[in-house]
């Protein structure tokens, strides 16, 4: 998550894709509805007051989180003492609108955002892809070892070490975790983190050689098959910025 710029902010339901639910009756937060992509608009509530409603932002579509969680995702709060008090202060902070309230509930949100995403892991209620992998803790040994280190040469057989298992059973429970064998989803995040440094304005040159990549060409060749867009031409149009009308 480091890699992106998680944020959320209050806004309109129909801009939102976040909802904290209440009880019609007592006003007291049941529940939360969070959909990874489009909107919460149009959202059967059962009945529940909007408390309210925000937009999580997850820093980019690259973002491999998700691809990882349900299309909907519902949290009762009944028995999460722990979300249910982040929930009361961020529903409090927006209805007080004091002083910093922005800042404040981004900074609320974003550590509800990684608490409801830990549960699920507990949960094991999410979809084939990173956050399968790393609810695995032997998964996440060496998914955690690649993000850290993503420019070393690393095997199947290094990985499979590190996770404590061996190399068939390795490679057999990485792929029905994550979707893909170790070495694709290394490929992957390789890429996904280069196209973050090229669209900053780092060199190609440099870039290819902080990933592991033999040379510059082998990066855009790669680079190319992912994005359908050269690194070069992709620094060069973040460079001049959005085309004026």
């Amino acid at each position: 998550m480091a890699r992106f710029e998680l944020s959320v902010t209050a806004t309109e339901i129909a801009q939102g894709n976040l909802l904290v639910l209440a009880d019609a009756q007592s006003g007291c937060a049941m529940r939360l509805i969070l959909r990874a992509s489009g909107s919460v608009a149009g959202f059967d509530t059962g009945g529940q007051s909007v408390l309210l409603s925000a937009r999580v932002d997850w820093g980019g579509t690259d973002n491999p989180l998700l691809t990882a969680l349900p299309e909907t995702l519902e949290h009762a709060l009944c028995d999460d003492d722990e979300i249910k008090l982040l929930t009361r202060l961020l529903v409090d902070e927006h209805k007080g609108a004091r002083c910093g309230s922005k800042s404040v509930i981004n900074r609320l949100g974003e550590v509800l955002v990684v608490r409801l995403l830990r549960r699920q892991l507990e949960a094991g209620s999410l979809r084939v892809g990173l956050l399968g992998g790393l609810a695995d803790k032997r998964l996440s040994r060496a998914i955690v070892a690649m993000h850290e280190r993503p420019e070393r040469v690393w095997s199947v057989d290094d990985l499979a070490e590190i996770a404590g298992l061996s190399v068939s059973r390795f490679a057999q429970l990485f792929k029905a975790a994550v979707g893909q064998s170790p070495l694709s989803y290394l490929r992957k995040w390789r890429l996904v983190l280069a196209k973050q440094d090229i669209e900053r304005g780092d060199r190609v040159s440099s870039t290819a050689l902080r990933y592991g990549y033999g040379s510059s060409e082998a990066m855009s060749r790669a680079f190319y098959q992912q994005y359908r867009i050269k690194p070069v031409a992709l620094r060069k149009q973040m460079a001049e910025g959005p085309a004026r009308p």
